[in-house]
Order: C-alpha cells, then sequence, then structure tokens
C-alpha cells in the first residue's frame, strides 16, 4: 500500500510540475506578446531572410504554440503574402533587401522577384544592400531601384554553371560500385557510376537548361537595370567584374557604402530629418502581426484547396520534408469528400523518387480529377516523379525557369563485390529456386538484369502513356520528348508539358476561374500530425531537432548535400527521379 501512495505521488507530482511549468512559459509568452515590435509610421520592410524558403510551413494542433510569440521559419508562400500586405499597408514605406545568404531555387526567385516588382508598381521604393551578391541574389536584387554593396564586398556575375562528378574509375579502382538498370537516353540520374565522363546526350540537355534559365535572368535584369542582354553576356563574357568597383563602372550596382551610410539613405526615403534613424521592421516581426496571410473573404463557404507536394517523393507517412503516400493519399480523400472545396491546386515542388509511391499518388489525384478541377502550380522542381504526379491535371502552370519533364525512370543497387574479393572475403548463396536473385557480394546476372529491365520497363511504358492520356497526346509523341529528358518551364510549354507560365496566385485564379468561383477562401493541405514529443521539442525556443543542429554546424549548402545523400540512400524500387542532384551555381 505504502508504494501505490509513493507511486500515486510520483505520478502526481509529475503533472502537477508540468502544468507549473506551462504556466511559467504561458506567463513568458504573454509577456512576448505585449512586447511584439510596433509597425510605427514611415517604416522600411528589411528582407533579411537567410537560408531555405520552403513553399510550405504547415500548421499543427501543438498546445505549445502559443506559448511563444515566436515564428520558426517563414515559408515561401507566407513571405510574398507578406510583400503583397506591405503594398497596401500605409505605414511601410518601402523594402530594404538585405540577404546574401538567401538560399532558394532560381524559379522562387523569379517568383519573388516579380513580386518586388510588382509592389514598386504601387509607387513605394525598393533597395538593396549586401556585402556579398551571389548571382540568384543579385538576380534578385537587380529589381530595386537601386544596388548598393559593402565597399569591400563582392559580386558574382558569371553566368551559371552545373558539375557533375563522375565515379567509374573509382569503383574501377577500389571495387565498390553501382548495379544500374535505366529508360531513357536522357536518363543520366546514375551516368557518374556508369562513365568517367559526360555523355553527349546529357551534355546537350544540360547546355539547353543553362541557356534558357540564363535568359530568363538576363531579361529580367536588362529591364531593371536598363541595359540589353547583349551588354549583360558581354560583360560576363569580356571582363566579368571581380570588385565592387567593377561592377559600379559596367552599371551592375550603383554604389559603394557602408552600412551605416546606407542607413542615412533610407532615413532620408522615409522622411526622417538628418541624423535620424529608419524605422526598420524584419519580415519576421511584420509576419508576427499576421501579415504573413493572404488577404481573403472571411465570409466565403466556398473553397480552394492548396495541396502541396514539396520533397523527394519515397514511401513512408510524408512531412513537411518528403512526399509521403500517407499522409498525401489521405489529404487528397478528405478534399475529395468535402462538399465545401470545389476546386483544387497541386504546387509541386519536387525532384521526384519512388515510381510506386508517384503512381499511388497519381491514382488518387485522378480520381479527385473527376469530381474537381485540378490545376497545377509548379515551383523549383516538378521533375519525373514530380511530373508523374501533375501530368493528370486539368491545367499545368509553371514558372518560366521551373525545371520539369524527365520522363524516365531508373533502378540502381550497390555492389561490393570488386572490394570484398579484393579483401579475401568470399560470399556464398543457397537458393531454393533457380529464379534471378541479387546479393549485395555477387555481380549481377544476366538474369537479374533482364528481370529490374522487365521492371523499369514497365513503369516507363506506364508513365508516358499516363501523361499522353492526361496532355491528350499520342503515346509516340510523348515518348519522342520524354527519355528522361529536362526542360525548363519555357521549353516545356513550347512542346506542351505545360499549359502557361505564372506563379500559385495565377493557379489558385485559374482553379477559381474553372469552378466558376467569384469569392472563396483557401485551405492548404496535408495537415502532419506530431506526437507529444515532437511537439514538445519543436515549440521550445532551446529545443533543435537533429536536422535543425546539422543545418547550424554544416551550413544550408552542405546539409542540402547530406539530406539529397540520406535519400538516395533510402531510395527503394524504381525510381523516378531527377537525372542528377542538380546545384545551377
Amino acid at each position: 500500500m505504502k508504494f501505490l501512495r509513493n507511486l500515486l505521488a510520483v505520478v502526481l507530482g509529475f503533472f502537477i510540475a508540468i502544468f507549473l511549468m506551462m504556466m511559467f512559459f504561458a506567463a513568458i509568452g504573454s509577456f512576448a506578446e505585449k512586447e511584439k515590435k510596433e509597425i510605427k509610421d514611415n517604416s522600411v520592410l528589411v528582407l533579411d531572410m537567410k537560408g531555405a524558403l520552403p513553399d510550405y510551413v504547415p500548421s499543427t494542433a501543438n498546445p505549445f504554440e502559443k506559448l511563444f510569440d515566436e515564428v520558426k521559419g517563414i515559408s515561401f508562400t507566407k513571405l510574398l503574402n507578406a510583400i503583397e500586405n506591405a503594398k497596401n499597408d500605409e505605414k511601410i514605406k518601402g523594402i530594404s533587401l538585405e540577404f546574401p545568404l538567401l538560399n532558394i531555387g532560381v524559379a522562387q526567385a523569379q517568383e519573388l522577384r516579380d513580386r518586388l516588382e510588382d509592389f514598386k508598381f504601387s509607387g513605394k521604393f525598393v533597395t538593396a544592400y549586401s556585402d556579398i551578391y551571389s548571382l540568384k541574389n543579385y538576380y534578385i536584387s537587380s529589381v530595386a531601384d537601386s544596388i548598393f554593396i559593402q565597399p569591400e564586398g563582392n559580386i558574382d556575375f558569371r553566368g551559371l554553371s552545373v558539375e557533375k562528378l563522375y565515379f567509374k574509375d573509382f569503383q574501377d579502382k577500389y571495387g565498390i560500385k553501382f548495379e544500374v538498370i535505366r529508360h531513357g537516353k536522357y536518363k543520366s540520374a546514375m551516368e557518374g557510376f556508369l562513365s568517367d565522363k559526360m555523355s553527349d546526350a546529357n551534355r546537350k540537355q544540360l547546355l539547353s537548361l543553362l541557356h534558357s534559365i540564363w535568359g530568363e535572368i538576363l531579361e529580367d535584369i536588362a529591364k531593371s537595370r536598363g541595359m540589353t542582354v547583349e551588354n549583360l553576356n558581354a560583360i560576363v563574357d569580356e571582363r566579368a567584374p571581380a570588385t565592387p568597383d567593377e561592377a559600379v563602372a559596367e552599371k551592375l550596382l550603383d554604389h559603394t557604402l557602408y552600412e551605416d551610410q546606407y542607413r542615412a539613405r533610407l532615413a532620408v526615403l522615409t522622411g526622417k530629418q538628418e541624423g535620424q534613424k529608419p524605422e526598420r521592421l524584419s519580415i519576421k516581426d511584420y509576419i508576427e502581426h499576421g501579415k504573413g496571410r493572404k488577404s481573403q473573404p472571411t465570409l466565403a463557404s466556398d473553397a480552394i484547396a492548396v495541396l502541396y507536394a514539396q520533397g523527394n517523393i519515397q514511401y513512408g507517412k510524408g512531412d513537411e520534408t518528403y512526399i509521403g503516400q500517407e499522409s498525401m493519399i489521405k489529404a487528397i480523400r478528405k478534399i475529395r469528400k468535402s462538399k465545401k472545396i470545389k476546386a483544387v491546386v497541386l504546387r509541386v515542388n519536387s525532384p521526384g523518387g519512388s515510381a510506386l509511391v508517384s503512381d499511388m499518388i497519381w491514382r488518387e489525384l485522378k480520381l479527385l480529377g473527376e469530381e474537381k478541377p485540378i490545376v497545377v502550380s509548379m515551383g523549383n522542381y516538378a521533375a519525373s516523379g514530380g511530373y508523374y504526379i501533375s501530368c493528370m491535371a486539368d491545367m499545368i502552370i509553371a514558372e518560366p525557369t521551373t525545371i520539369t519533364g524527365s520522363i524516365g525512370v531508373f533502378g540502381a543497387l550497390p555492389n561490393l563485390h570488386g572490394f570484398v574479393t579484393d579483401k579475401g572475403i568470399n560470399a556464398e548463396q543457397v537458393y531454393t529456386n533457380t529464379s534471378p536473385h541479387y546479393s549485395l557480394f555477387e555481380p549481377a546476372t544476366d538474369d537479374f538484369q533482364d528481370y529490374m529491365k522487365r521492371s523499369i520497363d514497365k513503369v516507363y511504358r506506364s508513365f508516358v502513356s499516363h501523361v499522353a492520356q492526361g496532355r491528350k497526346m499520342t503515346f509516340e509523341k510523348v515518348d519522342s520528348i520524354a527519355q528522361g529528358r529536362v526542360w525548363t518551364g519555357k521549353e516545356a510549354q513550347e512542346i506542351g508539358l505545360v499549359d502557361a507560365l505564372g506563379s500559385l496566385d495565377d493557379a489558385i485564379l485559374a482553379a477559381a476561374q474553372s469552378a466558376d468561383l467569384q469569392e472563396y477562401k483557401v485551405k492548404k493541405y496535408p495537415r502532419y500530425k506530431k506526437d507529444f514529443k515532437e511537439m514538445f521539442e519543436s515549440t521550445f525556443p532551446f529545443g533543435k531537432t537533429k536536422g535543425e543542429l546539422l543545418s547550424e554546424e554544416l551550413g544550408e549548402e552542405y546539409y542540402t548535400i547530406y539530406r539529397q545523400l540520406k535519400q538516395m540512400q533510402s531510395a527503394e524500387g524504381v525510381q523516378a527521379r531527377m537525372p542528377y542532384l542538380l546545384e545551377i551555381k
């Protein structure tokens, strides 16, 4: 009996402690609410984000969320909404772009730039300042009325490039290799393991891709800076600026300034007297005031669902970092059953992945499309598996610089036969039947290669057939533009894989028109559930996930590479994936 009393006391004490801790942090949260930064008259909205900006940072039913008045992550959608709201906000005088470490895709950069250009049409100013301008960040900043740089800063304006590693000689030397089976002459996902140099087909598609993206970038910069594309290309080819002064001389930048001098200019632009400081408001603080929400009629009963498919496609539950069939199918079925949802926008930002999961999601979307119109909005990537799940839509809208297509499949299995044999290790197998088997420690047999090829060919035929049906083309027509080749959104429109060029907002408007809606709400899916431990750890300021810790330690660029390698490691079965881990520099 004494043991039970002690146990009860311990349990009761635990819950009392939890309650008191929650009350303590609630008090802190209440204090933080009172200290929320005020939006003052004639404020400058400072875009000072860094790192990656996912399209969608889902909200969760987290009881701890209200304890802290803190934005832990800014989604790309909230950023665009904030700029739109700032355009009509009388307290916001202009925008200052200050993001040297922003790591986003080219399509996102183009969409952000378009939103900033629209902001300028309101008559408000946009200026830019940085110590370092990467090409993508300069591309965004070139929309500004004036662009400034620290006198000893750096600007990278040398065109686009991609680099691909080849491991065939390494494999031959060390006996560690991949057994690769693929379909499509452009399906170069594993080309680095099959050859010691780039194939002509791969070089052709990469050059086409880069020139298409580069053309878009130059046209936008030329328009904003009052220059010509020819002049910009000449600057890159003949005299690429290596110093801020050279960039100013070439009219890529306006002036070199120290930070205090730049802020003095901001003060003048906002009507301050000489010596006074400008009212600066960070984008994070602005979003904390609810300015990251899309303005919409609150009384509308009809809705458009925006279904976000972002990340690698792989078998599993799925969350905001990867596309799993469980959460996606659950969301699709919920949307399908809802009587208030009249149309759907599928926002795709994925290089592909598992062919099996892609097909499972495609089927559910096809059934949904039989009852409600679906419009696809493509972000940075909607390639291979990303295009697979898009092809059944009534309409596909992409950014001009979106990377899409890559209609092709492959399979790859690691093999250590050469390595273990060289080390004196022999693996022996015993099988009940003579059907093809595979061992990590033995070379793939011809029978096994044939077995896998039949599976690869089946998936490829299904992929092409789905595209042909969705895009109203013949199988032969799709096959001629497939073969694993990647295209930009602009190129994809020319060959019929994309219907129009535009943003997510354009896709939502198209969905509303297809459902004949004048007023509507926007509902976002999927909604991910987290267990108590995940919610507790993700909410507290001192609680960091393994991913957050690795990102801080490695830096955003190297953490992205780490995540890609982890995704490749988890790949199972036939893959409908981008032909390479493409990092445009």
